[in-house]
């Protein structure tokens, strides 16, 4: 059986409630997941994306330059599957050598080495399957990453 995506439902709105019931056992993965983001000073915005008809979360940094100027970068893209979340960490071509010498797992670097460029587009997707606590890490390292090159 393939993976199903949760939380497609545009009419069933986005609580506290009905993330916990679709992240199932997840939600203590979750809940770690989130804690570790309050310390790098990324949030989780959701919205149901009509193109992908699901509610997704975009991992968000949000801050201020010298000049008063409010910028933001999106980190990571979340949504919440059965028995699992992903987080999609998009990665510009331009840096990969530099995110394969980040302090990450071997099966994070192989990813890193081998993701393919999508479309025009001169960014590549490490996408991290998240069924536990144990590839935590890797992911706030990518996180962080993203914070620093933009």
């Amino acid at each position: 059986m393939a993976d199903q995506q949760l939380l497609r439902d545009p009419n069933i709105p986005l609580t506290d409630e009905t993330l916990a019931a679709a992240l199932g056992d997840r939600q203590k993965t979750f809940s770690k997941f989130t804690e570790r983001l309050k310390s790098s000073d990324v949030v989780i915005e959701w919205r149901y994306y009509n193109d992908g008809k699901a509610w997704l979360g975009k991992g968000q940094y949000k801050w201020t330059t010298p000049r008063g100027a409010n910028k933001e970068t999106t980190c990571f893209w979340f949504s919440v599957w059965d028995g699992f979340f992903r987080v999609t960490v998009f990665v510009k071509e331009s840096v990969r050598a530099e995110a394969q010498n980040l302090p990450v797992s071997k099966a994070v670097k192989k990813e890193i080495a081998e993701a393919k460029q999508i479309g025009k587009l001169k960014f590549f997707p490490i996408i991290f399957v998240v069924r536990s606590d144990e590839i935590l890490d890797d992911i706030c390292t990518l996180v962080d990453f993203k914070k620093r090159i933009g």
